[in-house]
């Protein structure tokens, strides 16, 4: 059994709150976001937190009388730690593994690319199938931006194509490209557990170490891609726009998502300059930007 402690701030109230449950022995202290405002694709090392801020701090059974001594605390500093909601709650010991496991599904994309977590049993059938479970970078086909460039590969295998998987997360859009008959996929990301993280998921899906390059941006090699996926974010792609079609052959196409549909007119804009048959595909309020390099 644990309790945990649940309540509603500011930010200047959170830094407070979190210090004296450091100070009391807290096991945890978890920051969510108390409206909707979405927090996208920090950098690596930075921490951006909502205005409105719900704070969860959990304690171990047997240290339930400093739970009640911090919720007293915390009820003496309301006012002056901006708390506007406070209260205590039982959480019972689970199999935490089984908890996210039971949310996480096989997914189709288009109409033979499957995603299955790895506890799941892949049918023998001809389906191409890709093995990933959640983990620490992002990718694993629940996300509209994901989907959507899954569902293009599917209906655009890139057989024989060189591609350039630019903001590889969990390297999953390269392993698809792979199994897809790509020949070989260079992947980079600007945070380094994105690269361990993409290896890890190549060695799950038996992809051999030559099919799958990953390295930091400034590390990339020189080349063309004849395929480039980019699934970022629509500032970072609009900054990146020369740079990732110079990285794409003429001729070749770039496929871009992380885009928000008010945020088309200004990518389209980008691109331009070095693309044509521009198209646009939307799911879920975020969209897919297809083009063909000159």
């Amino acid at each position: 059994m644990w309790f945990q402690l649940i309540c509603q701030t500011s930010q200047k109230g959170e830094a407070l709150i979190s210090e004296a449950a450091e100070n009391m022995g807290a096991a945890s202290v978890t920051l969510s976001d108390a409206g909707d405002v979405p927090v996208l694709e920090p950098l690596p090392n930075e921490t951006p937190l909502w205005d409105d801020i719900i704070v969860t701090i959990l304690f171990r059974e047997e240290d339930k009388p400093l739970a009640d001594a911090l919720e007293r605390q915390l009820e003496e500093n309301r006012e002056a730690w901006q708390i506007s909601k406070l209260h205590q709650e039982v959480l019972e010991e689970q199999v935490w593994e089984r908890m996210w496991m039971k949310d996480f599904h096989p997914m189709c994309f288009g109409e033979r690319l499957w995603i299955y977590p790895s506890w799941s049993e892949t049918p023998d059938d001809d389906t191409v199938k890709i093995l990933l479970d959640p983990g620490l970078a992002f990718g694993t086909g629940t996300h509209p931006t994901t989907s959507l460039c899954l569902q293009w590969l599917d209906q655009n295998p890139p057989v024989g194509a060189s591609v350039i998987d630019y903001g590889c997360g969990s390297g999953i859009l390269a392993i698809a490209a792979i199994k897809l008959g790509a020949t070989h996929v260079q992947a980079t990301d600007i945070d380094p557990q994105a690269l361990t993280a993409t290896h890890d998921n190549q060695e799950k899906n038996g992809i051999q170490d030559e099919q799958i390059s990953a390295c930091l941006p400034e590390d990339m090699p020189e080349m063309q891609a004849d395929l480039m996926l980019a699934n970022i974010l629509c500032g970072p792609l609009i900054e990146l726009s020369q740079t990732l079609c110079q990285m794409t052959k003429p001729g070749g196409m770039v496929v871009l998502s992380g885009v928000l549909a008010e945020q088309v007119p200004l990518l389209q804009e980008a691109y331009q300059a070095h693309c044509d048959d521009i198209q646009f595909a939307e799911q879920d309020g975020w969209v897919r930007m297809t083009a063909q390099v000159r």
